[in-house]
């Protein structure tokens, strides 16, 4: 009632590899650009007419096909909802974190919005997977990292103290070093959050660890590019706490 049926079998018929021979080259792209509309038009409680499209199109051996739903599956769950993207988003979108990296890039640019959509336990088992993000293909492909140290700023606020102290403290420090400048700068602005994370929330403890790490690890370091990180460090902290 809500699309006809007609309409619907001809949207539904783009991922047939006959129709990429006779009709257009990108059409399964085309189908994949367009299914958040369609499932929004549906609603989820029609998703399971979209479903076994979706899960073609995301083992559509064309990765520009697999990179246009990566960007796209934080909103698709929106539209299904936690316990639909549970059951047949969380698969197919932890199949794209161990894809190509220009489809891992989709899913890293709105990690944030797609790891806030999750249960706090389902969300968890993610922690260990985050670090799997700093490396990549091509290590000139700096901007991933840069990408990946933006969202990190922002996933402080779905983990405890604890959980930010022995996962995301790691990568955070791993970040500080990188080899190029950009990446580097936000890493500093990484740390200071995870510091205020720490303090914001009665952790004290965890805080002046990190500080006493972040000394050793930069301020006492033999090269100086680790004590002008420590010195950037200590810039970006004073500002924060300016403003």
């Amino acid at each position: 009632d809500i699309i006809p049926q007609p309409l619907l079998d001809q949207y539904l018929s783009m991922t047939d590899p006959a129709r990429a021979q006779t009709v257009d080259t990108e059409i399964a792209k085309h189908c994949a650009y367009s299914l958040p509309g369609v499932a929004l038009t549906l609603g989820r409680q029609n998703w399971h007419c979209l479903k076994d499209t979706y899960e073609t199109l995301a083992s559509d051996v064309q990765w520009k096909v697999r990179r246009t739903l990566a960007f796209s599956i934080h909103e698709l769950a929106v539209i299904l909802g936690d316990q639909l993207t549970a059951a047949d988003l969380v698969p197919i979108f932890n199949g794209f974190l161990k894809d190509l990296d220009e489809v891992r890039i989709g899913v890293l640019k709105h990690l944030y919005d797609f790891l806030k959509l999750l249960h706090a336990d389902k969300r968890r088992e993610y922690l260990y997977q985050l670090q799997e993000f700093v490396v990549t293909d091509n290590s000139r492909n700096w901007r991933f990292r840069y990408e990946l140290a933006e969202q990190l700023i922002r996933i402080l606020e779905l983990y405890n103290p604890n959980d930010v102290y022995d996962y995301l403290r790691h990568i955070a420090l791993t970040l500080c070093s990188d080899k190029v400048s950009e990446v580097r700068w936000i890493s500093f602005k990484l740390v200071v959050a995870i510091l205020q994370k720490f303090y914001a929330n009665n952790a004290s403890a965890l805080g002046l660890n990190f500080i006493n790490e972040l000394v050793v690890r930069f301020r006492h370091c033999s090269k100086w590019v680790g004590r002008q990180a420590f010195a950037f460090i200590c810039q970006v902290g004073m500002f924060s706490l300016c403003i």
